[in-house]
């Protein structure tokens, strides 16, 4: 009779077990989708596990979840010399307690066949300090207007992510301290055995759930920060005697370009938003001249038979 009750308390935790792990390995396929790099994975493995938590199996743990916002930002300039630049912004992620998560120096061919360095580096900043980093890389050009090619600040709301995987990370804690109290009281070689396999496939589920929070974690604390940097002189533009054609070139180039989108934008509205109104202002005005017409042909054609 002992052995039946056991036999049927683990057949609850196995199926409770089957059903955990069914969302683990669907979180899991979403998170490897979601196209994270392989170093970062690595990263979040060598990181300690969350300390695990214990509950009552018949309590429903209150959770308060902060909202978990992941901001990156991405850059593309021209300085002086990137070389210098790379070891500017490397110091720079040092000095407010980030890191260089990886940085490439290549060379590039200028138009007058001269070969120049550039550089890719990105470095991880405290999410707090994201704005002041920026502002500060950014000012290593020597013209904001001409040598920033491009900037972009991109955040990822991910707190419904981290919500679920807790909610599933308390759950396989709980049914793993039930199957602990199971193994306790089991007494034969074949229920131990099969409980110990249960509570090796619940441990490694619960620490990838582990491995996603930290990652999640530790994203949202520290930003990424990905710079392009090319040299001056390789993207100097051609000056006659102190003229830009090629900066006059792009200005009449942007002038054209935001000239057809204010054409663009004001025909959207005409067909939107005036056509729709014309027609059922006018449609009845239409209608009503078009009847007096009618009406006064009408009356014309009486008073001429009166005539007759």
């Amino acid at each position: 009779m002992k052995k039946n009750r056991l036999l049927i308390c683990f057949i609850f935790i196995s199926v409770l077990f089957a059903a955990c792990s069914a969302k683990a390995a669907s979180s899991e396929s979403a998170y490897e989708e979601k196209g994270y790099a392989t170093d970062e994975m690595a990263m979040v493995a060598e990181a300690p596990a969350f300390e695990e938590v214990s509950y009552d199996a018949g309590a429903v743990p209150s959770v308060d979840v902060e909202r978990v916002v992941i901001k990156n930002a991405e850059l593309s300039l021209v300085v002086a010399d990137p070389l210098s630049a790379v070891d500017t912004i490397s110091k720079m992620a040092d000095e407010k307690g980030g890191f260089v998560v990886n940085s490439y120096i290549y060379k590039v061919t200028s138009a007058s066949g001269k070969e120049l360095p550039a550089a890719n580096v990105t470095i991880r900043v405290p999410a707090e300090t994201l704005d002041e980093t920026l502002t500060e890389i950014k000012a290593l050009v020597e013209d904001a207007d001409v040598d920033i090619l491009s900037e972009s600040v991109s955040g990822q709301d991910v707190t419904s992510e981290v919500t679920d995987l807790q909610s599933r990370l308390r759950n396989l804690q709980q049914a793993e301290e039930q199957l602990l109290e199971i193994m306790d009281k089991a007494t034969d070689t074949e229920d131990v055995m099969a409980v110990f396999q249960q509570l090796t496939s619940i441990r490694q589920d619960i620490e990838v759930l582990q491995g996603q929070l930290k990652y999640y974690d530790e994203s949202a604390k520290l930003s990424a920060v990905t710079i392009s940097l090319e040299a001056k002189e390789a993207v100097a533009p051609i000056s006659i005697g102190g003229w830009r054609p090629s900066i006059t070139l792009q200005r009449a180039a942007q002038a054209l370009v935001d000239g057809l989108k204010f054409i663009a934008n004001a025909l959207i509205w005409i067909v939107i938003f005036v056509a729709p109104i014309a027609v059922v202002i006018g449609l009845p005005i239409y209608f009503i001249i078009k009847a007096s017409k009618k009406r006064q042909v009408e009356k014309k054609k009486i008073e001429k038979v009166k005539e007759k």
